[in-house]
């Protein structure tokens, strides 16, 4: 299953807020620095989800505030 994503790096809190069906807003504290806020997105779907870190996939967006995540 894929799912849509619109990053907020840098935020003050941290949440996931569903959009529609696979559509998804994610806040995170972290800057968008070495691939960190990408990581801190994971493991908020993952928490999310109540599944591990390792089921998800980012497949396109790894630069961009919007993403595409795979859940396998």
């Amino acid at each position: 299953m894929k799912i849509f994503v619109k990053a907020k790096p840098g935020s003050k809190l941290e949440k996931v807020r569903k959009v529609s069906e696979n559509h998804f807003e994610i806040s995170v504290r972290e800057r968008p620095r070495d691939g960190k806020a990408n990581l801190a997105i994971l493991d908020a779907l993952a928490e999310y989800f109540k599944i591990s870190k390792s089921k998800l996939r980012i497949v396109s967006g790894h630069a961009a505030k919007n993403k595409i995540v795979e859940i396998l």
